[in-house]
Order: C-alpha cells, then sequence, then structure tokens
C-alpha cells in the first residue's frame, strides 16, 4: 500500500485571452477507492472540447470498478477509452458543427499500489519528478515516429505537424484520428510529484525551472509562483494557462501514545 500522502490541487488563469478554454480536475470514484484521476485538457478555440474531456473521464472513471489489485492493462485501456469517446461524441455533437471542438488531453491515475499510468494527446504536457529532478515529461517524439512510419510521411513533414491541420493530433480532429500515448511508473514513493500543465504554462520554463518550483513549494504556493512568473514572461500575450499538481508527501510520524508520567507508573 501507499507510504505517502497525496498533496494535490488545480489551478487556472485567463492569462491575456477574453475566455478561459481550458480545463482541469481531479477524481476520485467510490468503486475504486483509494485511485486518484487527474484530468487537463486545452480546448484551443473553445471550451466545448475540454470540457467533454472532464465529463468523459469522469463518467468512465466512475464506472470503473478496480479489483484487490491494479491491473496496468486495464488502467491502460481505462485512459484510452476515455480519450476515444471524447473524440467520437466530439465528431457527433450538434453544439459543435461550425466550430469543430477539438482538445488536447492528458490524463494520470494514481493507484493505491504506489502505481502511475498516464495517457496524452496534443501538446499539452505531463512532467514526472523525483526528489528536485525532472525524470521525464510528455511529448510528440512517439507521434512523429507514428507519422513516418504508419503515414510514411518524410521526417521534417512529420516534425512540422502542428503547422499542419491535417496532422494535427488533437480528439475532435474530423480530418484524422487522435494517437494516444500511454505510459506507466511502478514503486512510486515519498518526493515524486506530477505535473499536468497546458502550453500556456510550459512553454516559459526549463524543466529544472519547474521541478525546483514544485521541490520547495505546497501546490497551492508553487501554481501561484508559476502562473505570475508565465504571465511576466508572456509580456502581456500570455495565453490561457492550467495545471494540476499532486506531490507525494512523507506520512507524518505518529505521536507517541504514552506519556512520561504513564511510563513512570509502568515501572
Amino acid at each position: 500500500m501507499s507510504a505517502y500522502k497525496i498533496e494535490a490541487g488545480t489551478a487556472q488563469h485567463i492569462g491575456n485571452r477574453p475566455q478561459q478554454h481550458d480545463r482541469s480536475a481531479l477524481f476520485t470514484s467510490s468503486k475504486a477507492p483509494g485511485y486518484v484521476l487527474a484530468v487537463l485538457a486545452d480546448g484551443g478555440d473553445s471550451a466545448l472540447g475540454a470540457e467533454q474531456v472532464l465529463h468523459t473521464s469522469k463518467h468512465l472513471f466512475d464506472d470503473y470498478r478496480a479489483g484487490e489489485t491494479a491491473s496496468l492493462p486495464r488502467l491502460s485501456e481505462l485512459l484510452r477509452n476515455i480519450a476515444q469517446e471524447t473524440h467520437e461524441i466530439l465528431l457527433i455533437n450538434p453544439l459543435g458543427a461550425e466550430s469543430e471542438p477539438q482538445a488536447t488531453m492528458q490524463l494520470l491515475l494514481l493507484t493505491p499500489q504506489r502505481q502511475a499510468v498516464w495517457a496524452h494527446v496534443g501538446d499539452s504536457r505531463l512532467y514526472r519528478f523525483s526528489n528536485g529532478q525532472c525524470i521525464g515529461r510528455s511529448n510528440d517524439a512517439a507521434y512523429i515516429e507514428h507519422l513516418v512510419q504508419a503515414d510514411k510521411l518524410p521526417l521534417e513533414a512529420a516534425r512540422r505537424h502542428r503547422s499542419a491541420r491535417l496532422l494535427a493530433n488533437l480528439l475532435g480532429n474530423r480530418l484524422k484520428p487522435p494517437y494516444v500515448t500511454v505510459g506507466v511508473q511502478e514503486c512510486l514513493q515519498a518526493g515524486d510529484a506530477f505535473l499536468l500543465c497546458s502550453d500556456g504554462l510550459w512553454q516559459y520554463f526549463t524543466d529544472v525551472e519547474l521541478a525546483t518550483v514544485l521541490a520547495r513549494k505546497t501546490p497551492r504556493e508553487a501554481s501561484e509562483m508559476l502562473i505570475n512568473k508565465a504571465r511576466e514572461r508572456a509580456k502581456g500575450a500570455a495565453d490561457n494557462c492550467s495545471m494540476v499538481i499532486l506531490k507525494l508527501a512523507p506520512l507524518p510520524k505518529e505521536a507517541p501514545g504514552y506519556t512520561v508520567e504513564q511510563l513512570r507508573k509502568a515501572v
């Protein structure tokens, strides 16, 4: 079982945009006690896509019935199903017939067995930290390789996929199904931390900066500092900024259940 407690929080800022199109949330489920699902989505030009990511995530997670031992293949399938169902709903949503709602997606699921499973679509990011060091983050490498191998694209064309609507990796893209990347980390321990964030945040920071802030601050303090610094560095052109932070902290030491006077009487 877990040898740590989870400290978590979400934060958002509209930046210099007229509306907030990012969404973030933390979910638990009565059918999966001890599990925590973190969700972050960037809706791009509207909030419809990001809202749907949250609705689908909560619905499917609520229906997920966990066994006594976490099944990593089942959990990976759950996250893939969230992505696929969200994508299909966005394609048939009559409210989005004109605007074509789309969204990036970052999902992170923590289990009571000290495991983490994640999935991502698009350019929002998931960072993993351990004892003040960045040990990994999501990127486009797998998707670029997929475009080269499956679509037979030249490498340079695949690397420019963000600028081509046909190749954009997004939920709700009518021209191309989403490519979902899934990852797993086991043996989590106190000192580990995770950050899910939209591009309105990560583009202004290095991995080292993010690791340092998360190591030294509580989730609330870290989110306030990062948002303020991102707005400062954006110089009046800040995008929507959203994040979910989860830190695995040591369990508090139990206070002695006795007094000196009680010990004297026992002697």
